[in-house]
């Protein structure tokens, strides 16, 4: 049986997600900022089988990332999955940013990822194995007027994953990043389900790709998947 932590669980793909993965039987760590909807996750997760613990915090803490690996290892022995989910934009002219916003945007979208792939490395290590998958966006391929912060950060995201690749492929450990375009989540000004998003991509649809990546055998690694609705020109 397989075990994951995933960040940004309690709404959007990481909820899919997770019950997706409960149904097919791994064992599931779960880390968000709402108490109440992750719980609301972990009831759905126990309901499709699966067995579940729930992190409550932000992911930019690394008490808490440290305290999730630890939890998880105890219970279940093992990490194989780690998936780095959790994040958010903020779109505007570049003077409209304050610091504070900036720090807290990259808090999230980077320093998150980076502490919470640092956390598992030690356990993957020692096993001789493991996957992360960051789930990042397809602006960290390109660029577009008013994304001056979301866009760097997730160029920053991509860059430490290119690099963390190269890295840990000796420890027998993946490093996969997702490129996704337009997904129907609450991510945008209109809410999930808006008429404005009929032809986007639903999160079943990232559900359905982050799943691919993961059940590639021991000597396949996806590197890279960038993944756009057809209506959506890149």
């Amino acid at each position: 049986m397989k075990t994951t932590l995933l960040t940004g669980a309690s709404k959007g793909i990481g909820k899919v997600l997770a019950v997706a993965l409960a149904k097919a039987g791994h064992n599931l760590g779960l880390v968000a900022r709402s108490e109440k909807e992750l719980n609301d996750v972990k009831t759905e997760v126990e309901a499709a089988g699966g067995k579940c613990l729930i992190f409550v915090g932000n992911v930019s803490d690394e008490a808490l990332a440290n305290e999730a690996v630890s939890q998880l290892v105890a219970t279940f022995g093992s990490i194989d999955f780690m998936i780095n989910n959790a994040g958010y934009g903020i779109f505007g002219p570049t003077e409209s940013y304050t610091a504070e916003v900036w720090s807290e945007l990259y808090d999230t979208n980077v320093k998150g990822t980076f502490l919470f792939s640092k956390a598992v490395l030690p356990t993957m290590k020692a096993a001789g194995r493991g996957h992360i998958i960051n789930i990042a966006s397809d602006v960290a391929k390109r660029v577009f007027d008013g994304g001056a912060l979301y866009c760097s950060s997730k160029f920053a995201q991509d860059a430490f994953s290119a690099a963390l690749r190269k890295e840990v492929r000796k420890d027998g450990i993946k490093v996969s990043v997702v490129y996704s375009g337009l997904v129907d989540t609450m991510f945008h000004t209109d809410p999930q389900g808006h008429d404005s998003h009929t032809d986007w991509l639903k999160p079943e649809d990232m559900t359905d790709s982050i799943m691919y990546i993961m059940n590639q055998p021991a000597h396949v690694v996806i590197d890279e998947l960038m993944i756009h609705p057809l209506s959506q020109d890149y």
